[in-house]
């Protein structure tokens, strides 16, 4: 990926405007953002909007973190190595709750892209099959809906005889295939495509969206630290991030080819193929909706609410003990955001 700031000093240096460049490089504001997973289409925006040169034109230098397994967002910000990240509500409540002051700022997703995905073979038709069954899930943040699902199924998932089996899932899907686990956990984006692309037919799958099931919970917000919001200069350079962020994500869904292209060339892994990351960006464009009509990156109060509830169902676990409130999410930041 260009360096723009790089280009533009090197230009600069040999038409004799060294100086020039210097001056309007320090005047990028550094920006971090920590991302919630490893490179991928589940971050076009943010990849196009560095490409594209959306934050250059909004005054930021900014450097994407990529995520990882062993990789928790909100300990990254914490610990003053992010100025924003990308997690899930679920995860960033519970961190609130822990101690970590997270705000959302911003929602891009505003649809849940998660679901349970089961083999056809094991009988299961609904939910209410899913007793005595090997469920796979994900944790490092990401248990949280699940746990809640279970929980308003009133299905135990700990002791001596619980009602489904929790198995610890990877970040990958080889329990589905090696027979492990009856059902696994999945993104539309990603997870399932790779049973499919492992050659499993997709009429011997059963899926179970979350959002059908009445537990969707709200995926890749912007999350910044309660404090940063009370300084002026900060507030500004996140309002600059979020609107050059939302014009990356509006791209990204307007231009998939060039975008995928784009997430290609950012992966240093070199992982990322054409197609895997096109497919993955076509399902997302799914996810970010404009429901409201506001813009992208509004946060719906009612979806928020609909998730602390979620989150505080459980009668014996939940994932919440205490209602945050509106301390939890702010429309200042995107606010000042769409004015830009």
């Amino acid at each position: 990926m260009k360096n723009r700031l790089a280009v533009l000093a090197a230009s600069a240096a040999v038409l004799g405007l060294g100086a020039l460049a210097s001056g309007r490089a320090q005047a990028q504001d550094e920006f971090t953002i920590q991302l919630k997973w490893l490179t991928q289409g589940q971050f076009a925006g943010y990849f196009v909007a560095l490409e594209k040169g959306f934050y250059e034109e909004a005054g930021l230098d900014v450097t994407i973190k990529p995520g990882g397994p062993d990789i928790a967002p909100p300990q990254v910000i914490a610990a003053g190595g992010a100025d924003v990240i990308v997690d899930w509500m679920p995860a960033a409540l519970a961190a609130r709750e822990r101690g970590v002051p997270l705000v959302n700022v911003a929602q891009v997703f505003d649809r849940s892209g998660m679901m349970l995905t089961c083999s056809k073979d094991t009988g299961i038709t609904s939910p209410e099959d899913f007793k005595g069954k090997t469920l796979g899930v994900w944790f490092a943040g990401n248990e949280y809906p699940f746990l809640s699902w279970m929980s308003k199924l009133g299905y135990s998932t700990s002791g001596a005889d619980p009602d489904v089996t929790v198995l610890r899932q990877g970040f990958n899907v080889d329990p589905l295939l090696q027979k492990q686990a009856d059902c696994i956990s999945t993104m539309i984006y990603n997870e399932y495509w790779q049973i499919i692309d492992a050659g499993v037919p997709e009429d011997e799958l059963i899926t179970f969206f979350y959002e059908d099931q009445g537990v969707a919970t709200l995926e890749d917000g912007l999350y910044a630290l309660e404090d940063r919001l009370q300084d002026p200069d900060d507030v500004d350079r996140l309002a600059r991030f979020i609107a050059a962020s939302m014009k990356g994500w509006q791209y990204a869904t307007e231009n998939i080819d060039e975008a995928a292209e784009i997430v290609v060339d950012a992966d240093p892994s070199g992982a990322a193929t054409f197609e895997v990351q096109k497919r993955q960006i076509e399902n997302i464009a799914t996810l970010i909706t404009n429901a409201s009509g506001k813009g992208l990156g509004y946060l719906d109060p009612a979806a928020y609410r609909r998730t602390v509830d979620v989150l505080m169902s459980g009668e014996s676990d939940p994932v919440i003990t205490q209602d945050p409130g509106d301390a939890a999410w702010t429309h200042i930041v995107w606010e000042k955001a769409m004015g830009m």
